[in-house]
C-alpha cells in the first residue's frame, strides 16, 4: 500500500483542488474568511495600503479579510509563510518590489523563488520615489543637480533607511544613471535620516513621496525630481527625472496580491475580479491617492502582466543591488 505519510499538507491539497471541478470550486469560495499576510509592521506604508483595500474586498467576496502583520526579513519572512501555505485561496501575500524583487538578489540564499514560489493575484498599485536634497544645495532643478554631482561627487553622500532599502537603492540607481560614485550614509530608518538631511549634514534622500511630501511643503528639504515616467498628482509640480532630460532613472516602490504556487485559475480569478473592483471604488482609490499610491491601469492588474512584471522586476533591480556590493545573510 502507497504510504503517503510524507507528503506535506500543501502537497496534498493540491491534488485536491486539481480534482475539482472550476466551476465548483468558483462557486464555493470563499466559504470562509480569507487571511492577508502583510509582511511588514502595523501603521507602515504597506499596512496602509492593505487596510484600505481589503474592507471593500471584504464587501465584495462576501467574507471577511483578516490581515495579519507578519513583520521580519525585510517582508520575507511573511512571504515565505505564505510560500509554503495551502494553495486553498485563504492565505494571501501583500508583496512589495523589497519582497519579490529585490529579495532574490538582496540574500545569499533567498527563502524562496518570487518567480515559482506563488500564483500572481495582480498589481495593485505604484508609490513614486522623489529625489529630494538639502536645502542649501546650489542646484536648484535636476539638470543643475545632475552637473553638481559630477563635478562634486567626491565630497557628496546620500542617506538612507539602512542598506538594502528602498531609499538606499533608489539613490544607488541614480549613481548608476549618473555614472557617479557618491558615498552612501546608512542610518537606522527614514527618521534619522531626514533630520540629517534638514540638518544639512548629508546632501540628499531618494524618498518615497508620502513620507517626504510634509518636508517638502514645510521647505525644511527640496524635492528635484520624481523617478518615475510621469508626474504623481502627490506633488503634480514636480517634474520627473525623465522631462529634464536624464533617461532610465525609474525608483519606486510597488504592492500587489500573490497566492501560492498552485492555486486554482477559478479562484484566481475571483480574487482579481475582488481586488479591480476594490481599486475601481473612487473612494478607494481617493484614500491610496492620499497615501502617495498611484493605482495602475486595468491592463497592469492581470495575473499575466503581474507573472511578467516580476521577472523584469527581478532583472532590473539585480544590477543597482550587485554595483551597491550589498548581501544579506
Amino acid at each position: 500500500m502507497l504510504d503517503l505519510s510524507g507528503l506535506t499538507r500543501r502537497v496534498l491539497l493540491v491534488f485536491a483542488f486539481a480534482a475539482l471541478p472550476l466551476a465548483a470550486i468558483a462557486q464555493q469560495y470563499p466559504a470562509r474568511p480569507i487571511t492577508l499576510i502583510i509582511p511588514f509592521a502595523a501603521g507602515g506604508p504597506q499596512d496602509t495600503i492593505g487596510r484600505i483595500v481589503s474592507v471593500r474586498m471584504s464587501e465584495i467576496l462576501g467574507q471577511q479579510v483578516v490581515i495579519e502583520n507578519v513583520g521580519g526579513a525585510g517582508g520575507t519572512t511573511g512571504s515565505k509563510r505564505v510560500a509554503d501555505a495551502a494553495p486553498d485561496g485563504y492565505t494571501i501575500i501583500q508583496a512589495s518590489v523589497g519582497t519579490h524583487a529585490k529579495s532574490q538578489t538582496l540574500y545569499k540564499k533567498p527563502a524562496y523563488n518570487a518567480v515559482t514560489d506563488f500564483t500572481p493575484v495582480g498589481l495593485l498599485g505604484e508609490t513614486p520615489i522623489a529625489l529630494t536634497v538639502r536645502k542649501d544645495l546650489p542646484a536648484k532643478d535636476f539638470k543643475e543637480f545632475v552637473a553638481y554631482a559630477k563635478a562634486n561627487q567626491d565630497k557628496m553622500s546620500f542617506g538612507s533607511a539602512g542598506p538594502g532599502s528602498a531609499t538606499h537603492l533608489g539613490c544607488v540607481m541614480v549613481n548608476l544613471v549618473l555614472g557617479t560614485d557618491i558615498t552612501h550614509i546608512p542610518y537606522r530608518g527614514t527618521g534619522p535620516a531626514m533630520l540629517d538631511l534638514q540638518g544639512g549634514r548629508i546632501d540628499f534622500m531618494c524618498e518615497i513621496i508620502n513620507t517626504a511630501k510634509p518636508h517638502i511643503e514645510a521647505g525644511s528639504i527640496r524635492a528635484l525630481a520624481i523617478m518615475t515616467k510621469e508626474r504623481s498628482p502627490v506633488l503634480p509640480n514636480l517634474p520627473t527625472a525623465l522631462e529634464q532630460g536624464t533617461k532610465g532613472l525609474e525608483a519606486y516602490t510597488w504592492t500587489a496580491f500573490f497566492l501560492p504556487k498552485g492555486a486554482p485559475e477559478a479562484v484566481v480569478k475571483k480574487l482579481n475580479d475582488a481586488m479591480v473592483q476594490a481599486l475601481k471604488t473612487p473612494a478607494v482609490r481617493e484614500r491610496l491617492q492620499g497615501t502617495g499610491v498611484e493605482v495602475v491601469s486595468d491592463d497592469r492588474m492581470t495575473p499575466k502582466y503581474l507573472g511578467e512584471f516580476v521577472k523584469s522586476e527581478i532583472e532590473k533591480w539585480a544590477v543597482p543591488i550587485r554595483k551597491s556590493g550589498v548581501q544579506q545573510d
